[in-house]
């Protein structure tokens, strides 16, 4: 899966000019064949070749049905796998099916085309979208999640099948053209909303009048050449929510932009545009993380990008190294268009930066636009590709040719050694290899497969030389120096085997490791090729007692000077202490695309190391094995660059994480675009935290930071304005788990929510002191009182369950409120949340969606809004996220004045109009921040509860910003004159007296 992007510059045309200006709608100049990256056939006994099927490969017959006949099989017997495809040109029909797990491979002196003739039925219409080629999340018919095997299914579905999805794991396409023909302006090359270690690769699309030669993809492409069509890639978020990354891709004359997308986490890396309106559209209302590296764009007649909702935090734009000609706008941006200019007719733009920046750890956040442009006098030569060509493929040694089995019990280890002893390049067919010792690599050795499901090198569970207390001790290993390559291939240490390291690298800046799972934990097979169950019932540990979570060294070690590119790799072990360490190096390292995820202590660590570039790293908490798993660890290491970072925690986390990164005694450590959430209720308190000065940032999204190692004094806080003269946040109360959900009663008293130990407790204001007031399993979440004084509690338990107590009331003393229909309540109190991870909004309308129930309070006066989501208690990975029970609090309306809500996700908070009925009837944004608390008081300013405490105007200006010692989920102002601010933070309570009464 290596290659490069096109260094051949096709020339200017008219014709070509033309279409990048949209005057004409025709396809772009035939541009120079790319070479076939596997020109020899490759023989793999578990594999389906597509010759078998009988397709003619002419370029007239209908070669769909045998296409198609070639994917079922592999389905139909080993469930995951490969399908080989000569050389030829293939017309297809109707879309083709890729089911999960299956990779379409091109083989020959040329490469294979699948060719849309011109004028084929069901692709004529643009608003009928259709597709050559489908990847699908399961196969219909056989019962269960595709990638299985199972039973042929039926003829295909009239329905499309199901889209890929977050579990579509290791589906490709590689060194197979895309053409479309004339009369097929509804058509688009490939639709993929996969996930890790799914790609496409070494592969042209020739769109001609299409829609896209990809609308909708996800993980990675490599080596791709997009010409012609509307959009060269349209896409959006993938489905897992990481970034998307194309490394070496070229675009030329599309029509309207070579790429647009909506929040795709974009990572590009030495893209290539030539003759297009736009390199890159950002949808209206839309954000993204988007970063560019080294690219080159050529005669842009439009801005080569366009960026929306410049204000928000979550919009973090970053480039580096843009060399142009003749591209007069640099970037637009969408809502103000203001613009940046070029700077004559060629330039370089060596840095481009828009979004919240840090300056350093204690600097304080600024939104800016940054661009370094210098003129050039001519064009430098295109950077070079970091992917390190594979030997040439006739050099390749079958390791079956040798006598290994590959049936996952015979012990290949020797086969391995000699042909590593006698071979450069080693071509590992599917089969699971499994060894009983170290394999030391030669200087210049490859090792080579296809699938890194399909073909494993694995350890058998108590492996001897693996066991006891000792050093860690490599199943690979790459020496000092080394040129070595190993790439698509899976690596498994098994669950019983303490002193493992999957691979230990120390090959130098011109090693590769690409396509390359380190196995265990989710998407793993056992050695019979059934898929593993990496939890017990409880999802508590492994189902074996005996495979220990956190029992091995790290999967992937880089150590002692290695270095080199990492490409699409996958490392989610929890048997290992991290999916990657890099230790005592100062040899250049890149990281591509890396989902490193469900360890027990830490993802990443970097320690004693320097010159490492990540791109696109993404981390993964879940419930059972990551509570106190730490994303990345940077310890005494410098000129590290991590850029389109994305952390994220599972919706079922309730485990509370005080940091995503911990940075010690290190410098110059630049974090680009950095995206870190969870739809839980406990994402990371701080994004960043530097020990060595004991600071912070809980901003957890921004474009920029710089952790130069140094510490210059703050500046000193200004005078509050609204803070009591001298007053200063108090701790009240701790030893709390994770507190929210509160309530001041009509007293003054403040009543809040420990959920995780089911109680409900009270500050008194008269006593000053704590009490708990129940501790039923009610499983309380939220908290609201009406005007007579009852307590009313959203519970988590059963369906749609409110409950109303009268604090201090027996245990089991309290009523169920039934929901009701919505309805106007005119000199009612409604009662919404405040707050949600996001604001599901009405696509017509642009409100907030109608809620229709309504759970009226026993004295009648005060009524709370309900979606029918908490009605019914739906459920989404098994918990629920309704907005009443997922918001950290509630507030009451106050009939003619807004009211608040803000969102975590889209780090926005708005001000609305609640109608009668509690709907809202206006709504508009309010302040570009979002958090998980809001509050208000009487002058009309609005605290904002998201890091610290954020005081804006009525106006939406921010004016100050209140410092928390935690970080604040719910505030309320209460007590008798409704002066005190009280705060809700983790694990404590905190107060703090203010000038003006909350309303």
């Amino acid at each position: 899966m290596t290659g490069r992007a096109a260094t051949q510059e096709p020339q200017p045309s008219v014709l070509a000019a033309c279409v990048a200006l949209g005057l004409l709608v025709v396809a772009a100049a035939p541009a120079p064949a790319q070479h076939s990256y596997y020109p020899v056939r490759l023989e793999d006994p578990q594999a389906v070749y597509l010759e078998a099927m009988g397709p003619k490969g002419d370029g007239v017959s209908d070669d769909t049905a045998a296409i198609q006949a070639a994917i079922d099989r592999v389905q139909e017997t080993v469930g995951q796998g490969i399908v080989f495809v000569p050389e030829g040109r293939y017309r297809i029909t109707r879309t083709i099916n890729v089911w999960p797990s299956i990779r379409l491979i091109g083989v020959g002196a040329k490469r294979p085309v699948l060719l849309l003739a011109a004028n084929t039925p069901g692709y004529e219409d643009r608003a009928a979208e259709n597709h050559m080629v489908f990847f699908a999340g399961s196969r219909p018919g056989t019962g269960g999640r595709g990638g299985q095997a199972g039973g042929p299914a039926s003829a295909q579905a009239a329905a499309r099948p199901p889209d890929a999805n977050p579990g579509t794991f290791y589906s490709a396409m590689s060194n197979i053209d895309i053409e479309i023909g004339a009369g097929n302006a509804g058509a688009v090359g490939v639709r993929g909303t996969y996930a890790q270690h799914c790609f496409l690769a070494h592969m042209d699309f020739r769109i001609g009048p299409g829609i896209a030669g990809v609308h909708d993809t996800g993980n990675v492409m490599e080596d791709v050449r997009f010409f012609g069509g509307q959009y060269g890639i349209w896409t959006r978020t993938p489905s897992p929510g990481w970034q998307f990354m194309a490394v070496d891709a070229y675009f030329e004359g599309q029509r309207e932009a070579a790429i647009r997308e909506r929040a795709a986490g974009l990572t590009l890396v030495r893209p290539h545009f030539v003759r297009v309106p736009t390199a890159v559209s950002i949808d209206a209302e839309s954000h993204d993380e988007l970063w560019v590296k080294d690219a080159r764009l050529e005669d842009i007649t439009g801005p080569a990008f366009v960026i929306s909702l410049e204000d928000n935090p979550r919009t973090q734009i970053n480039m580096e190294n843009a060399v142009c000609r003749r591209v007069p706008t640099f970037a637009r941006f969408r809502e103000s268009g203001r613009t940046v200019a070029g700077t004559g007719t060629i330039y370089e733009m060596r840095s481009f930066s828009h979004g919240l920046h840090y300056a350093d750890m204690n600097a304080a956040g600024v939104t800016d636009t940054r661009a370094e442009a210098i003129p050039l006098r001519v064009m430098p030569p295109p950077v070079a590709s970091d992917l390190m060509p594979l030997p040439a493929a006739q050099t390749w040694v079958n390791i079956r040719s040798l006598g290994a089995k590959g049936d996952g019990r015979s012990d290949d280890t020797e086969v391995f050694r000699r042909a590593i002893a006698a071979h450069r390049a080693i071509y590992i067919p599917s089969g699971y290899y499994v060894i009983n010792d170290t394999l030391v690599l030669r200087p210049d050795t490859a090792l080579i497969g296809l699938h890194p499901l399909a073909t494993q090198i694995d350890l058998l569970d108590r492996t001897e030389a693996f066991q006891g207390v000792g050093p860690p001790k490599a199943m690979i290993e790459a020496p000092t120096g080394g040129t070595n390559i190993v790439i698509g291939l899976g690596v498994y240490t098994n669950g019983i085997n303490p002193r493992a390291v999957a691979v230990k690298w120390m090959a130098g800046a011109g090693s590769m490791m690409n396509d390359v799972r380190l196995l265990g934990g989710h998407g793993t097979n056992n050695l019979d090729g059934t898929r593993a169950n990496p939890y017990n019932s409880n999802r508590t540990a492994d189902p074996d007692a005996n495979r220990r979570w956190d029992s091995q060294y790290p999967s992937l070690w880089v150590t002692d000077g290695g270095g080199g590119t990492f490409f699409d790799i996958w490392t989610p072990s929890s048997f290992a202490s991290a999916g990657m360490l890099v230790s005592d190096t100062a040899t250049e390292g890149r990281v591509y695309q890396m989902s490193s995820e469900h360890h027990v202590r830490y993802e990443v660590q970097v320690r004693n190391a320097a010159n490492w570039r990540f791109y696109a790293l993404q981390t993964e908490e879940e419930r059972g094995e990551s509570g106190f798993a730490l994303p990345l660890e940077v310890v005494d290491s410098h000129d590290l660059t991590f850029a389109n970072f994305h952390l994220y925690r599972v919706i079922s986390s309730y485990q509370p994480f005080p940091w995503a990164v911990k940075v010690a005694n290190s410098r110059n450590i630049r974090f680009r675009n950095f995206h870190c959430y969870s739809n839980s209720k406990v994402s990371f308190d701080a994004a960043v935290f530097d020990e060595t000065h004991g600071t912070e940032i809980r901003q957890r999204e921004f474009a920029w930071l710089t952790v130069s190692g140094s510490m210059p004094a703050p500046a000193p806080p200004a005078a509050s304005v609204v803070l009591d003269a001298g007053a200063r946040v108090e701790k009240l109360a701790a030893g709390f788990f994770n507190i929210s959900g509160g309530a001041v009663s009509p007293a003054g008293d403040f009543y809040f929510v420990d959920a995780r130990w089911q109680r409900i407790h009270k500050w008194s204001e008269a006593t000053r002191r704590v009490s708990t007031v129940n501790d039923a399993p009610l499983e309380p979440v939220n908290l609201a009182f009406d005007r007579s004084g009852n307590l009313l509690v959203v519970s988590y338990a059963g369906n749609g369950t409110v409950l109303a107590l009268t604090p201090g009331a027996p245990m089991g003393a309290f009523t169920v409120i039934p929901p009701s229909d919505a309805a106007p309540r005119p000199g009612f109190t409604p009662v919404r949340p405040v707050g949600d991870w996001r604001i599901i909004r009405d696509s017509a309308t642009g409100l907030p969606v109608k809620r229709d129930s309504h759970y009226v309070s026993p004295d009648g006066s005060t009524f709370i809004v309900a979606g029918r989501d908490f009605v019914t208690g739906a459920t989404a990975w098994g918990v629920k996220s309704a907005d009443l029970v997922r918001a950290f609090g509630l507030a009451a309306a106050k009939e003619g004045e807004p009211f608040h809500v803000t969102s975590e996700s889209e780090v926005t908070t708005w001000r609305g109009t609640l109608g009668p009925d509690g709907n809202f009837s206006e709504w508009k944004v309010f302040a570009n921040q979002g958090g998980e608390g809001v509050a208000v008081d009487a002058a009309g300013r609005v605290f904002l509860a998201a890091g610290h405490i954020h005081v804006y105007d009525s106006k939406g200006r921010l004016t100050e910003m209140i410092e928390v010692p935690e970080r604040p989920t719910h505030i309320a102002f209460g007590g008798k004159d409704g002066r005190t601010l009280f705060i809700c933070a983790r694990s404590s309570l905190y107060g703090v007296r203010v000038k003006t009464p909350g309303r």
